[in-house]
């Protein structure tokens, strides 16, 4: 199977400015999700899909493939993913490259454990899935059989429509909730049905500490680096 790489790093970020370029640990964001794509050593193309000169220019320095420029309507806070991909796949074709799957890597989500990529990819090829995500799992306290949600009458009722509360933590079943550090789905699930989440999906489960990241506003980036600044340390010792 051919799979895509696919990074995607629009230039109007709201909660952080500029985010996508900006120094975190004196590196631009989106070479963290570079380097995890490259270390996989599964791609022989790594693109970036980009509105901005700026971001492109940096991107190519960095390594990046940079074969077109994101139209200025799929980069508005309003694009979907999607659109984006779709696009991407699009333009890919008309310049020759044809794929089976996508790896979508959002530079938002910067610290991936080694190996996480090239895991999830084997993942998705074995269980002959049409999606795959990359998953933490839920804390107990949040599982959704734990979880109320209101009725039309102002009363709660429990998320998942059971009649009573499991009791005990030890029955809960188990749940997850995506981390976003990965994304596969075959070019046929997007093409045909135009969604990353097929009814064949299937997931790896995250434990790694950086996969608490993702960065959407300013608190989140001081958490990207505390993470920088502990790791390194850790790495001094």
């Amino acid at each position: 199977m051919k799979f895509l790489a696919l990074v995607t790093a629009r230039g109007g970020s709201k909660g952080v400015s500029r985010k996508n370029v900006k120094l975190l640990g004196g590196k631009p964001l989106i070479w963290y999700t570079y380097q995890s794509a490259k270390e996989s050593s599964l791609f022989s193309e790594i693109v970036l899909s980009t509105e901005d000169d700026e971001i492109a220019a940096i991107g190519k320095m960095i390594g990046f493939d940079v074969p077109f420029k994101r139209p200025e309507y799929l980069a508005s806070d309003v694009s979907k993913s999607i659109d984006v991909v779709n696009h991407a796949l699009d333009t890919m074709d008309k310049l020759g490259h044809k794929y089976d799957a996508v790896v979508l890597l959002q530079p938002t989500s910067p610290f991936r454990e080694k190996g996480l990529i090239k895991r999830s990819v084997q993942k998705f090829i074995d269980s002959h899935a049409d999606s795959l995500v990359s998953v933490r799992k839920v804390p107990h306290q949040f599982n959704p059989h734990w979880v109320f949600e209101p009725n039309d009458d102002g009363y709660l009722k429990i998320a998942t429509s059971d009649k009573t509360l499991i009791s005990r933590r030890q029955d809960l079943p188990e749940a997850y909730f995506r981390d976003g550090q990965v994304y596969i789905s075959s070019v046929n699930l997007i093409k045909n049905h135009n969604t990353f989440l097929g009814e064949r999906l299937t997931y790896v489960v995250n434990s790694y500490c950086g996969s608490e990241v993702n960065i959407d506003n300013l608190s989140d980036w001081d958490k990207a680096e505390n993470f920088i600044e502990q790791h390194n340390s850790l790495s001094n010792e």
